[in-house]
């Protein structure tokens, strides 16, 4: 029996290996065909696949044949996603088993962990400067504690995601170690150079990525006598795509921790990967070749597993992360939209809603081919205004001005402004500004409570659920960063902590407040009311078929300059989302909504009809409708 099962197991093996094999062996040529090495890389990467393959437990196995049959799986309106630090939401691995209750209740199916395999010791860059790939962050438990709470979430119907850093390790990395040493093949890992020429010539195309605190993108170390590439942080060496070694230890990784339970591989960083002379050195066609082939090697050891590459790029950068060309459906089944994220905060300041629009409906198409977004209003990382000056233009705005506005207002320094946010960065080239600050903080609660200003609560809360619900239908995976759901306010607390005090992003990690979650029964605080409408927002979406992801998104333009509005293009009819981005009343063509598909006139969110009223649909302020 055993060696039926192992011959079965060969047999889908070679399978997966055939179904895969247009899309990886044509981009590994590319990359890598004229190496020197490159016949025993191949040969040495099918040992990986097969090897991995073979290691995979049994219920994984299975997981990747029910999800081979439902190949739309993470598309579906059931998925909505909950992002922490494990220490801040639940102290350890072992403290989230205990918390997984509280994540079911409001509606959690994907489950995204920060960065928590072992970090350099001190300034890890929140944990994204990774030293051991193999081993999660002591401070957080064990590998095998990690698989005890991947298989809990699997037995409640949970996806896990982690992050899988593929820029760069930390310069304490077992590589890098050896490279530092004098190793040359491991200096080949890296990427390193004997004199400044090379690095010099770079950086006349280079951004900086962290200007303040981390200028420039080599680092020279004269005990090695070394220019290292050092994008991101000093401690953070980026690693040489150029060398076929580097992919099989990725590969060999990535299997690895998707034999662990994970289900989704957030790939950080990943517009870096590759670099070419006199350009950016950012997503050059080479990082989608990378991409394809390292989704071809999970579709073949582990096709349970899907990748989110994070890429915050402009639109026309970001889309091809989700396959454009020859990567169609071949490269990441989930992508950042940034865009509707910083359009969200932008048509909220300026409570115009014609920027927004023409962005979302002029870059982004109408539907993806096995892929979608995943879709947000904060994350662990600041806000930059990614606006461009072209688009400003469109509808009649300075791009400079428009984005030096939004940080001052986001700020808190721009009169009339409801919000309480944080300086990040500042480029000094271009004059922009990057923000910090929380979901309530930025949405005006910090304020409105300290001036004990009740309406201003209540504007904030709804603005709160306006981004929730406008997440929750854009289409894709929303995805709540934690404490979003309770309106946490900015922790200062960051300023008391050595390796925070410098980094203002730590305004918006807070500590969960277990606190304001065992009191959200009352019902009446502004944490209890955003946690109830997050939720019911939540239940709503998984009852709206027409809502999976795989349906189109066409944004449609009403008359109010100040509604948000598109169409959720499902086989059964249109859905039309309706967002009224001021605290004004807005009044919408009850014709016009008609003409857009809308025949029943009811609201699908609050599951209750939508009333007329002289031939229009009132919206109170911040109003989110779901029409069908």
């Amino acid at each position: 029996m055993a060696k039926a099962t192992a011959t079965a197991d060969d047999e889908i093996f070679a399978l997966r290996l055939e179904r895969s094999a247009p899309d990886i062996w044509p981009m590994l040529d590319a990359l890598y065909g004229r190496h020197p090495a490159f016949d025993a890389f191949r040969a040495n990467l099918l040992k990986t696949l097969k090897k991995a393959w073979d290691a995979r437990p049994v219920d994984l196995k299975r997981l990747d044949l029910k999800r081979d049959l439902e190949p739309d799986w993470f598309q579906r309106p059931d998925m909505a996603g909950y992002v922490f630090y494990i220490d801040r939401f639940a102290g350890n691995l072992r403290g989230v088993l205990d918390k997984l209750d509280y994540l079911t209740d409001l509606g959690i199916t994907y489950i995204h962990f920060m960065p928590c395999l072992k970090p350099r010791p001190g300034d890890s860059d929140g944990g994204y400067s990774v030293m051991d790939y193999r081993q999660i962050n002591p401070a957080y438990g064990t590998m095998a504690e990690f698989e005890q709470v991947t298989a809990a979430l699997r037995a409640r119907g949970m996806s896990a995601c982690i992050d899988l850093v593929l820029n760069h390790t930390a310069k304490e990395h077992a590589w890098a170690k050896k490279a530092a040493k004098g190793d040359a093949r491991y200096q080949d890992y890296y990427l390193m150079f004997d004199t400044p020429e090379m690095p010099d010539r770079y950086s006349e195309t280079l951004v900086e990525v962290f200007p303040d605190n981390a200028p420039g993108n080599f680092t020279h170390y004269p005990d090695l006598g070394k220019w290292i590439w050092t994008t991101f942080n000093e401690h953070q060496w980026d690693l040489n795509w150029a060398n076929p070694q580097v992919f099989l230890e990725i590969v060999e990784i990535m299997l690895h921790l998707a034999n662990r339970g994970v289900d989704v591989l957030r790939l950080d960083a990943v517009a870096f990967m590759w670099k070419r002379l006199g350009t950016r050195c950012q997503s050059e066609p080479e990082v989608h070749m990378l991409l394809q082939a390292l989704r071809a090697c999970s579709r073949i050891a582990a096709p349970a597993v899907i990748h989110l590459e994070e890429a915050i790029v402009a639109p026309s950068e970001m889309l091809p992360y989700l396959g454009r060309g020859q990567h169609d459906g071949k490269e990441g089944n989930l992508a950042y939209h940034n865009s509707l994220m910083v359009q969200f905060w932008g048509a909220l300041a300026t409570r115009d809603t014609r920027l927004m629009g023409h962005v979302l409906s002029t870059h982004f198409p109408e539907t993806l081919r096995n892929a979608t977004y995943a879709t947000y209003i904060r994350c662990h990382d600041d806000i930059g205004w990614a606006v461009t000056d072209e688009d400003a233009a469109a509808v009649g705005m300075s791009g400079p001005a428009h984005r030096g506005f939004l940080s001052e207002f986001y700020e808190g320094g721009f009169p009339g402004s409801f919000a309480t946010g944080a300086l990040f960065q500042v480029n000094e080239a271009t004059g922009d500004k990057r923000i910090s600050g929380s979901f309530a903080s930025l949405a005006g609660l910090e304020q409105a409570q300290k001036l004990g200003d009740v309406a201003g609560v209540e504007m904030a809360v709804q603005r709160m659920l306006l981004g929730h619900a406008l997440i929750a239908s854009f289409g894709g995976i929303p995805l709540i960063y934690m404490g979003d759901e309770l309106a946490l306010p900015n922790d200062y607390s960051y300023l008391n902590t050595p390796e925070h005090v410098h980094d203002s992003r730590w305004i918006h990690r807070p500590r969960m407040d277990w606190q304001a979650v065992a009191q959200r029964h009352d019902g009446t605080s502004p944490s209890a009311q955003v946690f109830w409408g997050t939720r019911h927002i939540l239940a709503r979406r998984r009852a709206v078929a027409a809502l999976h992801a795989g349906n189109g998104t066409r944004v449609v333009f009403p008359d109010a300059g100040g509604v948000f509005a598109f169409q959720r293009l499902a086989p059964t009819g249109v859905v039309l989302c309706l967002f009224n981005f001021t605290e004004h009343w807005q009044h919408i063509s009850e014709d016009w909504a008609r003409a857009q598909g809308v025949s029943l006139m009811h609201d699908a969110l609050s599951d209750h009809p939508v009333e007329t009223h002289h031939g229009a649909v009132a919206l109170p302020p911040y109003a989110r409708v779901w029409m069908v």
